[in-house]
């Protein structure tokens, strides 16, 4: 029996090595109640997405399909291509490395990444007129010029002559929208990145970008006590010091998972599927800068792909005239937020990773062609909107900076060199 139950045991590892997912398979095999969901159905789903194209594309009844105009049955048919290239990646696209709430989640999100991959090519080919226009499909109140809001304009503290408040300057930063995005927005970045020391360059470093680019964007154009103090060390460290303390809490957990069908009550079964969605288990992200001089530009590459990830949505925002409130907005935002969080976990896992040749995962090469793509639409859509130079001192620093990186580099790695060769 003993000798049976090993081979046994020693088949269904490696088949389970084999699929790539031990976790996944070990709780299908467990738990009777979550088993449905783990085996494969993609023969029946194919013939419900096919009673579902034949009833919304009207295939048995063609007076009814072409009874409406041309931009709704264009409409529809977008939006059907959409659903069916997404069906086909919630039940076929490779799965990553997460299997939390349910790797076919995780397909869905990798095939949403390409769906604004290919919508992001398809924008970058138009004209930037033509692209703003293009807009309106996606929503009714877009295409429409919008007057952008200066936050530098005055930065008194106290305003005597206002009837309304005294204090509105401070008041109308206090309650804008951004304060909230902020929060919640390093929140997620620190459960994304779990280093303290690298949240605060990304921090810090945004705020030079601002900074930086506040000649171009008038949304840039900051009181200094709004982006030092109000920004960095009240709503960035908020959301940083939130986001630490649920990754401590995490951190610290026993993850010792029983199926649902084996509580031994109601809460017990509620708690467990519940948990459901959230981590199966918590790996330690060991990011290391200082490494070495090649560690080093690993991660600075992150944090400049981070960065150039929030500048994108300003710079998109201001080209393309989509007001702050808008929720194409908020959804770009969720959908990278999405996207980041395997990203992170495949790109740590890439570092860590002691393999002679190894490549980055899907969801790595994803996310850095849809930056490049938003960069590229940024720049393309961008010429003529900006007819303030970049004033010469802030040439010359960054400049400056540059130099010094690459110096420091190159004497890190000279160093590194000789005590190799000793």
């Amino acid at each position: 029996m003993e000798l049976n139950g090993l081979k046994k045991a020693r088949r269904t590892d490696h088949l389970n090595q084999t699929n790539g997912d031990l976790a996944l398979a070990s709780v299908g095999a467990v738990d009777p109640w979550t088993a449905w969901a783990y085996k494969p159905r993609t023969i029946s789903l194919l013939l419900i997405g096919a009673c579902f194209l034949i009833w919304a594309s009207g295939a048995l009844d063609p007076e009814i399909s072409t009874s409406g105009d041309v931009v709704t049955s264009v409409k529809r048919g977008v939006w059907a291509m959409i659903a069916v290239f997404l069906g086909y990646c919630l039940l076929q696209a490779p799965s990553t490395i997460l299997i939390r709430p349910h790797p076919a989640i995780w397909r869905l999100v990798h095939g949403l990444a390409i769906v604004y991959l290919v919508a992001l090519t398809f924008l970058l080919f138009q004209k930037r007129d033509d692209a703003r226009q293009f807009m309106k499909f996606l929503h009714p109140d877009l295409g429409v010029e919008l007057p952008e809001r200066s936050y530098g304009a005055d930065c008194r503290f106290y305003v005597p002559e206002n009837p309304t408040s005294r204090f509105k300057n401070v008041w109308d930063t206090l309650f804008d929208e951004f304060v909230l995005a902020h929060i919640f927005g390093w929140w997620g970045k620190a459960i994304l990145i779990r280093n303290q020391p690298l949240l605060w360059v990304l921090s810090i470093g945004f705020e030079l970008m601002e900074f930086t680019f506040r000649h171009m964007l008038p949304n840039f154009n900051e009181c200094w006590w709004d982006s030092i103090v109000l920004d960095i060390l009240i709503c960035n460290w908020f959301g940083i010091w939130a986001g630490m303390h649920t990754v401590r809490y995490f951190d610290g957990k026993t993850y010792e998972w029983v199926g649902i069908s084996r509580q031994p009550n109601i809460m017990g079964r509620v708690k467990r599927t519940l948990g459901q969605f959230t981590p199966a288990q918590w790996d330690k992200d060991e990011w290391h800068p200082l490494l070495g001089p090649w560690r080093f530009i690993q991660v600075f590459s992150l944090c400049i792909v981070f960065l150039m990830v929030e500048l994108n949505t300003f710079f998109l925002k201001f080209c393309l005239w989509v007001p702050p409130r808008n929720p194409m907005i908020v959804y770009r935002l969720i959908l990278w937020w999405l996207i980041a969080i395997p990203t992170t976990r495949e790109y740590n896992s890439y570092l860590q990773d002691r393999k002679p040749v190894k490549k980055v995962g899907a969801f790595c090469w994803l996310s850095l062609a849809i930056c490049i793509v938003e960069l590229l639409i940024c720049i393309k859509f961008g010429h003529g909107l900006y007819p303030k130079p970049m004033p010469v001192w802030l040439v010359i620093f960054w400049t400056s900076v540059g130099v010094g990186l690459v110096i420091f580099l190159i004497l890190w790695s000279w160093k590194s060199l000789g005590r190799k060769r000793r």
